[in-house]
């Protein structure tokens, strides 16, 4: 059966917090809130959690999920050749509505999709998701939707979707919208806009001059 926390009251917000995180931690899924819209989240190293992630969702792995994290820092782990124009976006955006596909470290233990060796990772601007995600560390987050229907915006709209597929909700209020992350690709020796959301072309190439949008 699947739990609801307030995380606008103290109390339930710091109950709801421990026992998602433990649910992490076991391997089962929860919901979240963040900057852009709920997200359904999962441990990133938990392959399982992963697959049921996407089952939960009804998604391929030929989408593989994006991992949140709690501070920039974490970086330092996830990934290898990152730029110097990487890490200038990071200082400029995150936390934020900011995605960067970036390569990982091939030792790393996971399984996220068909990713080809990369990640799309990000940083949420939400003092909920920082909280959870400094707790138990990297998570693999995918909007917390039934594909093919619309990003959830409230609590509500996520659980009438997901169910008792999911162990804990983190209920924080309406999201400020539904816009999502600008998602860049800073694997090449130029950065590419893939996807224009929250940040524009304009807003990105005030920090990194050269950015291409992809066609």
């Amino acid at each position: 059966m699947a739990r609801r926390y307030d995380c606008n009251e103290a109390t339930d917000r710091a109950t709801g917090l421990r026992e998602a995180a433990s649910a992490v931690r076991r391997g089962e899924l929860v919901v979240l809130p963040t900057d852009t819209v709920y997200g359904l989240g999962a441990d990133a190293f938990g392959s399982e959690a992963v697959a049921d992630l996407l089952a939960a969702k009804g998604r391929g792995r030929n989408m593989p999920t994006p991992v949140l994290i709690g501070s920039p820092n974490t970086l330092h782990g996830l990934v290898t050749d990152f730029s110097e124009q990487a890490w200038e976006l990071v200082d400029a955006f995150w936390p934020g509505a900011l995605t960067l596909v970036a390569r990982h470290q091939p030792s790393l233990q996971w399984d996220l999709g068909d990713t080809r060796g990369t990640v799309a990772i990000r940083m949420p601007l939400h003092p909920v998701a920082i909280e959870l995600l400094t707790e138990v560390g990297p998570m693999a987050v995918s909007s917390a939707n039934l594909t093919g229907h619309p990003a959830p915006e409230d609590c509500d709209a996520a659980q009438g979707m997901l169910g008792d597929s999911v162990s804990v909700y983190l209920d924080g209020g309406p999201t400020p919208g539904n816009v999502p992350s600008s998602i860049v690709d800073v694997t090449g020796k130029v950065p590419v806009l893939l996807r224009e959301g929250a940040l524009s072309a304009e807003d990105l190439r005030k920090v990194v001059p050269d950015l291409e949008v992809a066609s």
